[in-house]
């Protein structure tokens, strides 16, 4: 009985500590994009400016409203106004006003005819679409860099593991020869050398473990992690060696290459837009203002005691204000001439930047051509290091091959494994930077 309750603390133990310990996430790319478009930081900050410039474009079309306005006021006069006339028995003083006097009342104004501030809407408008194009340039950048940095940590893992084979590889060779040098059958040459390409191996290991690491960072704080998040790639490079010809055949050879999607073009556009608003604004600053204005105020005026003896009396008025602005010292010329020339200076930076985007476009296609190529290279390489270093081990079984041969085609076997996805990771690389000049990608609109 007793060691039956023993049995059943130890399983229920060894339960909660596998409970307790923390899961790890298995995440392809498409998942770690779209965590980070819904969970980054910056994402999350640029949706909010869209919000707080929507608010500022309400405000602006508050003030066509009317602004109505309730106020009272009370004066003491602590001396009264003297007023002087001349009569034929000489000057007379007669004192004007009284003690007191009470004011309160409603007082209504509302803009009629102006045009400036018409013209400052569409600026607010404007402000809006260019905090909402900002917002989806943040995501194509940040869809770019989740891309590369998922990419970069394949990589990695994918060098470790090729560089753990070869590790594997000399150690059993180094075991080999330590056998064979107890028995008689090899040198202490031999010995050492297999052990020294174990050695050489190891800190290339270390390097590509603390590259893991660092790219597993990278990779959660780009997705608004929290980095005690366990987590680890559900693919490898070679995963995406199937589709990588039909991409780029979508991307070098179809219709679809154009700047019309490209983030800096459509925000140079929407700030040329913004800058030949604000050009009409200043021009606007020539035209007339027409206002109305009403009124519904109740006076009292008393002497002595502030709150006694109060007698109100209710006036009431409306009006119009025309006003002609005429001279101002220059101001808007000189505005209006500044915003000229900013706007024509917006126009000759798009022409630039459409040339540099061009380009890129054009490089990008490039070298995603040349990478296809080198993996194909890269791949044929492969299978001809493979093919040597079986053809090399079997002449190394048999004594017709020295260890420095052997050592020599694992080398080169593991190089060309190396370079095969190196190649793969520059293409996926260079894949994800032409989606993002051209803006593309299909996890934002």
């Amino acid at each position: 009985m007793f060691n039956n309750k023993i049995y059943y603390i130890i399983l229920f133990m060894l339960l909660g500590c596998a409970l307790s310990a923390p899961a790890q996430l298995a995440l392809s790319l498409d998942e770690c994009i779209r965590i980070a478009l819904s969970e980054n930081p910056t994402i999350k900050v640029k949706e909010m400016e869209i919000t707080r410039v929507d608010y500022s474009r309400k405000e602006a079309i508050a003030k066509l409203l009317p602004t109505i306005n309730l106020s009272g006021q009370y004066t003491r006069n602590l001396s009264l106004q003297t007023m002087y006339m001349d009569t034929p028995n000489g000057t007379m003083a007669i004192k004007m006003g009284s003690d007191n006097t009470h004011a309160a009342g409603f007082q209504a104004q509302i803009p009629l005819v102006v045009p400036q501030l018409w013209k400052s809407i569409k600026l607010n408008e404007n402000q809006i679409l260019q905090n909402v194009e900002t917002a989806r340039s943040n995501k194509l950048s940040l869809v770019n860099q989740v891309e590369k940095a998922y990419y970069a940590l394949l990589l990695a893992q994918d060098s470790k593991r090729v560089i753990e084979e070869n590790h594997a590889t000399a150690k059993l060779n180094a075991e080999i020869f330590q056998k064979k040098f107890d028995l008689g059958a090899a040198s202490e040459y031999d010995v050492l050398r297999a052990n020294v390409a174990v050695t050489n191996l190891e800190p290339s290991i270390l390097e590509a473990e603390n590259s893991i690491v660092a790219l597993m960072l990278q990779l959660k704080v780009l997705m608004g992690m929290d980095v005690r998040t366990e987590i680890t790639p559900s693919q490898q490079l070679s995963d995406f060696r199937g589709e990588m010809y039909a991409r780029a055949l979508s991307n070098t050879l179809g219709s679809d290459t154009t700047l019309a999607n490209n983030t800096s073009l459509k925000s140079m556009d929407l700030q040329t837009d913004y800058l030949k608003k604000a050009l009409d604004v200043q021009k606007m600053a020539w035209y007339p203002t027409l206002s109305g204005s009403a009124s519904l105020m109740w006076h009292s005026m008393n002497n002595g005691s502030p709150v006694s003896g109060l007698r109100w009396s209710r006036a009431s008025n409306v009006g119009l204000t025309l006003a002609f602005p005429i001279f101002q010292g220059g101001q808007r010329y000189y505005k209006q001439k500044q915003a000229q020339i900013a706007y024509d200076e917006m126009k000759w930076q798009r022409e630039n930047l459409e040339r540099s985007l061009r380009m890129q476009v054009e490089t990008q296609n490039d070298v995603i051509a040349k990478n296809l190529k080198q993996i194909e290279s890269n791949e044929d390489g492969v299978k001809m290091a493979q093919k040597a270093n079986d053809i090399m081990q079997q002449s190394f079984k048999i004594g017709a091959a020295s260890f420095i041969q052997l050592r020599d085609t694992e080398d080169a076997l593991m190089a060309a494994r190396l370079a095969y996805y190196q190649a793969i990771y520059n293409y996926l690389v260079a894949e994800s930077d032409l989606e993002f000049v051209l803006g593309n990608t299909h996890y934002v609109k």
